[in-house]
């Protein structure tokens, strides 16, 4: 596995990138060897952030964060995380993706909410690709949000897909 190392605002020494591949490379043999891991380390007040990204070629991917007021157990906490994003979905995972290969990066829009006056403060932007419901209610879970947009692959349209209150599954199909 490559791994991609970046720093917003911040130097990353090789220590920190030494860590950190030292950490992903436990995912080797799950992965074929030109599968690229993106890890972005930031600050913000006191605390290190670190999102590590494993991006696959079928459009699905592992994302996770880690917040600590320590830069290398930020570290841990986000491998962990995926680990454990790993563990949850192994079965659905061979099932769906067996046979494919590699990377394809997709971001996961944010939501920040002001109590008082609504303001867009963040845009990302990423590429969608056609997919089932059903895949996208993985592809969510799997990120472990409450909505994912995608592009129905039956009806060309984009769909979106939701967690209910009641613990079941809506989709959201939009018309003009």
């Amino acid at each position: 596995m490559k791994v991609i190392v970046t720093g917003r605002n911040l130097v990353i020494t090789e220590a920190i990138r030494d860590q950190v591949e030292k950490k992903l490379s436990k995912f080797d043999k799950y992965f074929r060897s030109d599968v690229e891991a993106h890890a972005t380390f930031s600050t913000q007040k006191n605390n290190h952030i670190v999102e590590v990204t494993i991006p696959l070629k079928s459009g699905s991917f592992f994302r996770a964060e880690g917040t600590t007021e320590d830069m290398y157990q930020s570290i841990d906490d986000a491998i962990d995380k995926i680990a454990k994003q790993m563990k949850k979905h192994k079965t659905k995972i061979e099932k769906k993706f067996h046979g494919h290969e590699s990377i394809k990066f997709e971001a996961i829009p944010d939501l920040e909410d002001k109590a008082d006056e609504a303001a867009i403060v963040k845009t990302k932007r990423f590429a969608i690709k056609p997919m089932h419901p059903e895949e996208a209610v993985l592809q969510m879970d799997l990120l472990g949000h409450d909505f994912f947009v995608f592009l129905n692959g039956e009806t060309e349209e984009v769909n979106v897909v939701y967690k209910r209150k009641d613990g079941d599954f809506g989709l959201i199909e939009p018309y003009l």
